[in-house]
Protein backbone atom coordinates (compact mmCIF):
# COMPACT_ATOMS: atom_id res chain seq x y z
CA UNK A 1 0.00 0.00 0.00
CA UNK A 2 1.47 3.67 -0.79
CA UNK A 3 0.19 6.46 1.49
CA UNK A 4 0.77 9.94 0.06
CA UNK A 5 1.46 12.94 2.53
CA UNK A 6 -1.11 15.50 2.18
CA UNK A 7 -3.18 14.96 -1.16
CA UNK A 8 -6.08 17.36 -1.71
CA UNK A 9 -10.01 16.14 -0.34
CA UNK A 10 -11.32 17.29 -3.99
CA UNK A 11 -15.30 15.58 -4.53
CA UNK A 12 -18.04 16.21 -7.29
CA UNK A 13 -19.27 19.08 -5.63
CA UNK A 14 -15.79 20.92 -6.33
CA UNK A 15 -16.26 20.34 -10.10
CA UNK A 16 -19.75 21.15 -10.12
CA UNK A 17 -18.90 24.63 -9.08
CA UNK A 18 -15.91 25.05 -11.13
CA UNK A 19 -18.10 24.10 -14.05
CA UNK A 20 -20.73 26.57 -13.38
CA UNK A 21 -17.59 29.21 -13.62
CA UNK A 22 -16.79 28.17 -16.49
CA UNK A 23 -19.71 27.69 -18.25
CA UNK A 24 -20.31 31.43 -16.79
CA UNK A 25 -17.97 33.52 -18.89
CA UNK A 26 -16.28 35.10 -15.80
CA UNK A 27 -13.59 32.91 -14.63
CA UNK A 28 -10.91 35.56 -13.35
CA UNK A 29 -12.25 37.81 -9.58
CA UNK A 30 -15.77 38.10 -9.51
CA UNK A 31 -19.07 36.81 -7.62
CA UNK A 32 -17.47 33.79 -6.60
CA UNK A 33 -14.60 34.84 -5.21
CA UNK A 34 -16.69 37.80 -3.22
CA UNK A 35 -19.27 35.20 -1.84
CA UNK A 36 -16.07 32.90 -0.81
CA UNK A 37 -14.75 36.00 0.91
CA UNK A 38 -18.58 36.70 2.73
CA UNK A 39 -18.79 32.66 3.39
CA UNK A 40 -15.01 32.94 4.76
CA UNK A 41 -15.88 36.04 7.67
CA UNK A 42 -19.37 34.27 8.35
CA UNK A 43 -17.38 31.35 9.72
CA UNK A 44 -14.23 32.97 11.46
CA UNK A 45 -16.48 35.64 12.89
CA UNK A 46 -14.84 38.60 11.42
CA UNK A 47 -16.07 41.69 9.32
CA UNK A 48 -14.24 41.33 5.89
CA UNK A 49 -11.90 39.02 4.29
CA UNK A 50 -10.04 39.96 1.45
CA UNK A 51 -8.94 36.69 -0.66
CA UNK A 52 -5.44 36.82 -2.30
CA UNK A 53 -3.46 34.78 -4.72
CA UNK A 54 -1.48 33.07 -1.73
CA UNK A 55 -1.11 33.11 2.48
CA UNK A 56 2.56 35.02 0.93
CA UNK A 57 0.99 37.50 -0.66
CA UNK A 58 -2.15 38.60 2.25
CA UNK A 59 1.00 38.66 4.13
CA UNK A 60 3.19 40.91 2.33
CA UNK A 61 0.52 42.67 0.95
CA UNK A 62 -0.86 43.18 4.90
CA UNK A 63 2.81 44.62 5.69
CA UNK A 64 2.47 46.90 2.85
CA UNK A 65 -0.82 48.23 3.99
CA UNK A 66 0.87 49.05 7.43
CA UNK A 67 3.45 50.85 5.76
CA UNK A 68 6.22 48.37 7.09
CA UNK A 69 9.71 48.87 4.89
CA UNK A 70 13.06 50.43 4.34
CA UNK A 71 14.73 50.96 7.74
CA UNK A 72 11.95 48.80 9.48
CA UNK A 73 12.40 45.50 11.81
CA UNK A 74 10.22 42.73 11.84
CA UNK A 75 10.11 39.68 14.32
CA UNK A 76 9.69 35.96 13.60
CA UNK A 77 10.29 33.03 15.04
CA UNK A 78 13.28 30.39 13.43
CA UNK A 79 11.25 27.81 13.41
CA UNK A 80 8.59 28.34 10.09
CA UNK A 81 8.56 27.97 6.56
CA UNK A 82 10.73 30.41 4.72
CA UNK A 83 7.25 32.48 3.83
CA UNK A 84 6.76 33.99 7.11
CA UNK A 85 10.55 35.80 6.86
CA UNK A 86 10.36 36.76 3.18
CA UNK A 87 7.84 38.63 3.15
CA UNK A 88 9.59 41.16 5.04
CA UNK A 89 12.53 40.64 2.88
CA UNK A 90 9.95 41.86 0.29
CA UNK A 91 9.08 44.71 1.54
CA UNK A 92 12.94 46.06 2.31
CA UNK A 93 12.37 45.75 5.90
CA UNK A 94 14.95 43.38 8.67
CA UNK A 95 13.82 40.49 9.68
CA UNK A 96 14.46 39.90 13.26
CA UNK A 97 14.75 36.29 13.88
CA UNK A 98 13.76 34.61 17.44
CA UNK A 99 14.60 31.53 18.76
CA UNK A 100 11.47 29.40 19.76
CA UNK A 101 11.27 28.12 23.84
CA UNK A 102 12.58 24.92 24.74
CA UNK A 103 10.54 22.20 23.31
CA UNK A 104 7.47 23.85 22.24
CA UNK A 105 6.77 25.09 18.63
CA UNK A 106 5.87 28.78 20.05
CA UNK A 107 8.74 31.65 19.85
CA UNK A 108 10.26 32.52 22.89
CA UNK A 109 7.89 34.98 24.29
CA UNK A 110 10.10 36.04 27.74
CA UNK A 111 13.24 37.03 24.82
CA UNK A 112 10.44 38.97 23.03
CA UNK A 113 11.37 42.63 25.06
CA UNK A 114 15.43 42.30 24.35
CA UNK A 115 14.56 42.80 20.50
CA UNK A 116 12.06 45.26 20.48
CA UNK A 117 13.57 48.69 19.36
CA UNK A 118 12.04 52.12 17.84
CA UNK A 119 12.44 49.90 14.14
CA UNK A 120 10.18 47.50 15.39
CA UNK A 121 6.78 47.72 13.42
CA UNK A 122 5.21 44.09 13.58
CA UNK A 123 5.68 40.89 15.12
CA UNK A 124 4.77 37.49 13.35
CA UNK A 125 3.95 34.64 15.42
CA UNK A 126 3.44 30.89 13.68
CA UNK A 127 0.37 28.84 14.12
CA UNK A 128 2.71 25.70 13.55
CA UNK A 129 0.75 22.82 12.58
CA UNK A 130 -2.69 24.43 12.97
CA UNK A 131 -2.09 24.79 17.07
CA UNK A 132 -2.88 28.05 18.07
CA UNK A 133 -0.10 30.25 19.54
CA UNK A 134 -0.04 32.52 23.11
CA UNK A 135 -1.38 35.41 21.92
CA UNK A 136 -2.32 36.68 25.77
CA UNK A 137 1.64 36.65 26.16
CA UNK A 138 2.39 38.26 22.39
CA UNK A 139 0.06 40.96 23.23
CA UNK A 140 1.72 41.33 27.06
CA UNK A 141 4.99 42.16 25.66
CA UNK A 142 3.72 44.63 22.84
CA UNK A 143 2.04 47.07 25.61
CA UNK A 144 5.40 46.74 27.50
CA UNK A 145 7.05 48.30 25.15
CA UNK A 146 4.67 50.95 23.62
CA UNK A 147 6.47 53.83 24.71
CA UNK A 148 9.31 52.27 22.23
CA UNK A 149 6.99 52.29 19.28
CA UNK A 150 7.40 55.10 16.56
CA UNK A 151 4.47 55.07 13.92
CA UNK A 152 5.37 55.99 10.41
CA UNK A 153 1.84 56.59 8.93
CA UNK A 154 -1.54 57.12 9.85
CA UNK A 155 -2.52 53.18 10.24
CA UNK A 156 0.34 52.82 12.60
CA UNK A 157 -0.42 55.72 14.33
CA UNK A 158 -3.82 54.59 14.76
CA UNK A 159 -2.65 51.32 16.37
CA UNK A 160 -0.10 53.62 18.23
CA UNK A 161 2.18 49.72 19.08
CA UNK A 162 3.51 46.84 17.63
CA UNK A 163 1.37 45.43 15.01
CA UNK A 164 0.66 41.90 15.76
CA UNK A 165 0.14 39.77 12.16
CA UNK A 166 -0.62 35.97 12.18
CA UNK A 167 0.99 33.75 9.71
CA UNK A 168 -1.76 31.29 10.38
CA UNK A 169 -1.34 29.48 7.04
CA UNK A 170 -2.39 25.84 8.58
CA UNK A 171 -4.61 27.26 10.88
CA UNK A 172 -8.21 27.63 9.32
CA UNK A 173 -10.91 27.04 11.54
CA UNK A 174 -8.57 26.55 15.03
CA UNK A 175 -9.76 27.30 18.11
CA UNK A 176 -8.32 29.21 21.36
CA UNK A 177 -10.84 29.18 24.00
CA UNK A 178 -13.96 28.66 22.33
CA UNK A 179 -13.42 31.36 19.80
CA UNK A 180 -11.39 30.98 15.97
CA UNK A 181 -8.55 32.47 14.55
CA UNK A 182 -8.91 35.59 12.86
CA UNK A 183 -9.94 36.77 16.29
CA UNK A 184 -6.30 37.35 17.99
CA UNK A 185 -4.13 38.61 16.15
CA UNK A 186 -4.53 42.20 14.25
CA UNK A 187 -4.05 40.58 11.31
CA UNK A 188 -4.57 36.72 10.20
CA UNK A 189 -3.52 35.08 7.15
CA UNK A 190 -4.61 31.83 5.66
CA UNK A 191 -3.24 29.82 3.37
CA UNK A 192 -5.63 27.96 1.00
CA UNK A 193 -2.65 25.57 -1.06
CA UNK A 194 -2.96 22.35 -2.35
CA UNK A 195 -2.12 20.71 0.63
CA UNK A 196 -3.73 22.44 3.54
CA UNK A 197 -7.27 21.43 5.22
CA UNK A 198 -9.11 23.56 2.96
CA UNK A 199 -7.84 23.84 -0.50
CA UNK A 200 -8.20 26.56 -3.57
CA UNK A 201 -5.29 24.78 -5.27
CA UNK A 202 -3.19 28.07 -4.92
CA UNK A 203 -4.81 30.63 -2.88
CA UNK A 204 -4.59 32.34 0.56
CA UNK A 205 -6.79 34.86 2.80
CA UNK A 206 -6.25 37.67 5.41
CA UNK A 207 -9.00 39.34 7.78
CA UNK A 208 -8.65 41.75 10.53
CA UNK A 209 -9.97 43.09 13.69
CA UNK A 210 -11.61 46.32 13.51
CA UNK A 211 -8.65 49.26 13.75
CA UNK A 212 -10.21 52.47 15.64
CA UNK A 213 -10.64 55.55 12.88
CA UNK A 214 -10.45 53.40 9.89
CA UNK A 215 -13.53 51.95 8.01
CA UNK A 216 -13.44 48.30 7.19
CA UNK A 217 -14.62 49.05 3.42
CA UNK A 218 -11.67 51.55 3.14
CA UNK A 219 -9.07 48.43 4.41
CA UNK A 220 -10.47 46.49 1.78
CA UNK A 221 -10.23 48.92 -0.59
CA UNK A 222 -6.85 49.08 -0.06
CA UNK A 223 -5.67 45.55 -0.32
CA UNK A 224 -7.99 45.28 -3.62
CA UNK A 225 -6.05 48.20 -4.99
CA UNK A 226 -2.73 46.48 -3.42
CA UNK A 227 -3.67 43.06 -5.28
CA UNK A 228 -4.77 44.64 -8.65
CA UNK A 229 -1.79 46.91 -10.00
CA UNK A 230 -3.41 49.39 -7.73
CA UNK A 231 -6.06 50.00 -10.08
CA UNK A 232 -9.69 51.99 -9.09
CA UNK A 233 -11.73 49.44 -10.21
CA UNK A 234 -11.38 45.17 -11.11
CA UNK A 235 -12.46 44.21 -13.86
CA UNK A 236 -15.84 42.94 -12.73
CA UNK A 237 -16.43 46.37 -12.46
CA UNK A 238 -14.89 47.75 -15.64
CA UNK A 239 -17.08 45.65 -17.70
CA UNK A 240 -20.41 46.77 -16.86
CA UNK A 241 -22.13 48.90 -19.42
CA UNK A 242 -19.61 52.30 -19.84
CA UNK A 243 -17.66 51.72 -16.43
CA UNK A 244 -14.37 51.34 -18.26
CA UNK A 245 -12.80 54.32 -16.80
CA UNK A 246 -10.29 53.96 -14.42
CA UNK A 247 -7.02 55.15 -12.55
CA UNK A 248 -3.98 53.51 -11.13
CA UNK A 249 -2.62 55.05 -7.64
CA UNK A 250 0.09 53.47 -6.85
CA UNK A 251 2.43 51.46 -9.01
CA UNK A 252 0.77 47.73 -6.97
CA UNK A 253 0.90 44.51 -7.22
CA UNK A 254 -0.91 41.44 -9.08
CA UNK A 255 -1.79 38.60 -6.65
CA UNK A 256 -5.80 38.54 -6.56
CA UNK A 257 -7.69 35.36 -6.50
CA UNK A 258 -9.92 34.18 -9.34
CA UNK A 259 -13.44 32.86 -9.12
CA UNK A 260 -12.10 29.49 -10.31
CA UNK A 261 -10.41 29.29 -7.08
CA UNK A 262 -13.16 30.94 -5.22
CA UNK A 263 -15.43 27.87 -6.45
CA UNK A 264 -13.81 25.62 -5.08
CA UNK A 265 -13.38 27.09 -1.80
CA UNK A 266 -16.85 27.12 -1.52
CA UNK A 267 -17.76 23.59 -1.85
CA UNK A 268 -14.56 23.26 0.68
CA UNK A 269 -16.52 25.35 2.76
CA UNK A 270 -19.69 23.31 2.77
CA UNK A 271 -17.94 20.22 4.19
CA UNK A 272 -15.39 21.82 6.39
CA UNK A 273 -16.44 20.73 9.97
CA UNK A 274 -16.69 16.90 8.34
CA UNK A 275 -13.26 17.20 7.04
CA UNK A 276 -11.99 18.96 10.33
CA UNK A 277 -13.57 15.97 12.47
CA UNK A 278 -12.12 13.48 10.13
CA UNK A 279 -8.48 14.73 10.62
CA UNK A 280 -9.24 14.71 14.61
CA UNK A 281 -10.05 11.04 14.46
CA UNK A 282 -7.00 9.96 13.06
CA UNK A 283 -4.73 12.66 15.20
CA UNK A 284 -6.67 10.80 18.30
CA UNK A 285 -5.53 7.36 16.92
CA UNK A 286 -1.44 8.77 16.24
CA UNK A 287 -1.81 9.76 19.48
CA UNK A 288 -2.93 6.54 21.35
CA UNK A 289 -0.04 4.58 19.28
CA UNK A 290 2.46 6.79 20.10
CA UNK A 291 1.72 7.45 23.95
CA UNK A 292 3.51 3.85 23.89
CA UNK A 293 6.72 5.08 22.42
CA UNK A 294 9.47 7.04 23.60
CA UNK A 295 7.84 9.69 21.28
CA UNK A 296 6.57 13.34 22.12
CA UNK A 297 4.18 14.84 19.47
CA UNK A 298 2.75 18.32 19.12
CA UNK A 299 -0.62 18.83 21.22
CA UNK A 300 -3.48 19.39 18.62
CA UNK A 301 -5.80 19.92 22.41
CA UNK A 302 -5.14 21.13 25.19
CA UNK A 303 -7.33 23.40 27.44
CA UNK A 304 -6.62 26.78 25.88
CA UNK A 305 -6.67 25.71 22.02
CA UNK A 306 -8.20 23.03 19.63
CA UNK A 307 -6.35 23.12 16.68
CA UNK A 308 -7.33 22.68 12.79
CA UNK A 309 -5.17 19.40 12.68
CA UNK A 310 -2.98 20.18 10.21
CA UNK A 311 -0.06 18.48 10.40
CA UNK A 312 1.00 15.95 13.07
CA UNK A 313 4.63 16.15 14.03
CA UNK A 314 6.18 14.08 16.03
CA UNK A 315 9.66 13.99 17.61
CA UNK A 316 11.27 10.77 18.40
CA UNK A 317 13.29 11.82 21.62
CA UNK A 318 16.89 11.17 22.19
CA UNK A 319 17.94 10.75 18.49
CA UNK A 320 19.96 12.98 15.96
CA UNK A 321 19.59 14.32 12.55
CA UNK A 322 20.85 10.96 10.69
CA UNK A 323 18.89 8.29 13.01
CA UNK A 324 15.60 10.23 12.26
CA UNK A 325 16.33 10.74 8.58
CA UNK A 326 17.03 6.37 8.37
CA UNK A 327 13.57 6.62 10.08
CA UNK A 328 11.93 8.35 7.03
CA UNK A 329 13.56 6.22 4.87
CA UNK A 330 12.00 3.08 6.58
CA UNK A 331 9.05 4.64 6.53
CA UNK A 332 9.22 5.22 2.79
CA UNK A 333 10.31 1.42 1.81
CA UNK A 334 6.57 0.57 3.45
CA UNK A 335 5.54 3.20 1.39
CA UNK A 336 4.15 5.96 3.67
CA UNK A 337 5.28 9.28 3.21
CA UNK A 338 6.21 11.63 5.84
CA UNK A 339 7.81 14.83 5.90
CA UNK A 340 9.63 17.38 8.38
CA UNK A 341 8.35 20.51 9.38
CA UNK A 342 11.07 22.50 9.04
CA UNK A 343 14.18 23.56 8.72
CA UNK A 344 14.63 26.38 10.77
CA UNK A 345 15.21 29.74 8.65
CA UNK A 346 19.52 29.74 9.80
CA UNK A 347 19.70 26.78 8.54
CA UNK A 348 18.60 27.69 4.72
CA UNK A 349 21.19 29.58 2.27
CA UNK A 350 18.93 32.46 2.14
CA UNK A 351 19.09 33.48 5.81
CA UNK A 352 22.73 32.48 6.57
CA UNK A 353 23.31 34.85 3.71
CA UNK A 354 21.43 37.64 6.15
CA UNK A 355 24.23 36.36 8.71
CA UNK A 356 22.12 34.21 10.84
CA UNK A 357 24.19 31.00 12.57
CA UNK A 358 21.96 27.97 13.65
CA UNK A 359 24.05 27.73 16.49
CA UNK A 360 22.43 30.93 17.86
CA UNK A 361 19.00 29.07 17.51
CA UNK A 362 19.49 25.78 19.95
CA UNK A 363 16.31 25.33 20.56
CA UNK A 364 14.60 25.32 17.08
CA UNK A 365 17.33 23.69 16.29
CA UNK A 366 16.89 20.50 18.70
CA UNK A 367 13.40 20.79 17.69
CA UNK A 368 13.95 20.12 14.37
CA UNK A 369 16.78 17.38 14.43
CA UNK A 370 14.36 14.60 15.46
CA UNK A 371 11.05 15.98 13.89
CA UNK A 372 9.36 13.83 10.98
CA UNK A 373 5.73 14.33 10.29
CA UNK A 374 2.96 11.90 9.95
CA UNK A 375 0.69 11.84 6.89
CA UNK A 376 -2.48 13.62 7.42
CA UNK A 377 -5.79 13.80 5.34
CA UNK A 378 -8.98 13.77 5.68
CA UNK A 379 -9.48 11.19 2.42
CA UNK A 380 -7.53 8.93 4.55
CA UNK A 381 -9.35 5.67 4.86
CA UNK A 382 -9.50 3.06 7.81
CA UNK A 383 -7.50 0.74 5.92
CA UNK A 384 -4.72 3.10 5.20
CA UNK A 385 -4.94 4.27 8.63
CA UNK A 386 -4.52 0.53 10.10
CA UNK A 387 -1.89 0.84 7.55
CA UNK A 388 0.40 3.46 8.83
CA UNK A 389 -0.58 2.64 11.83
CA UNK A 390 0.70 -1.13 11.55
CA UNK A 391 4.11 0.60 9.42
CA UNK A 392 4.58 2.94 12.63
CA UNK A 393 4.60 -0.37 14.90
CA UNK A 394 7.23 -1.90 12.44
CA UNK A 395 9.48 1.18 11.90
CA UNK A 396 9.66 2.38 16.02
CA UNK A 397 9.34 -1.06 17.60
CA UNK A 398 13.26 -0.17 19.20
CA UNK A 399 11.97 2.99 20.13
CA UNK A 400 9.15 1.42 22.48
CA UNK A 401 8.70 2.78 26.20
Amino acid sequence: MNIPFSPPDITEREIELVSEVLRSGWVTTGPKTKEFEKKLAEYVGTEKFVCLGSATAAMEMTLRLLGVGPGDEVIVPAYTYTASCSVICHVGAKPVIVDISKDSFEMDYDALDEYINEHTKAIIPVDLGGAVCDFDKIYSCVERNKDKFVPSNEIQKAFGRIVIMSDCAHGFGAERNGVKTGNFADFTCYSFHAVKNLTTVEGGAVTWRNIEGFDNEEIYRQYMNLSLHGQTKDALNKNKAGAWEYDIVSPAYKCNMTDLQGAIGLAQLERYERMLNRRKTIINRYNSVLDGYNVTYLKHKTEEYTSSGHLYLMHVNDIDEAERNNIINRFAEKGVATNVHYKPLPMLTAYKNLGYDIKDFPNAFNYYKNEITLPLYSKMTDEELDYVVSVIEEVLKEYKK
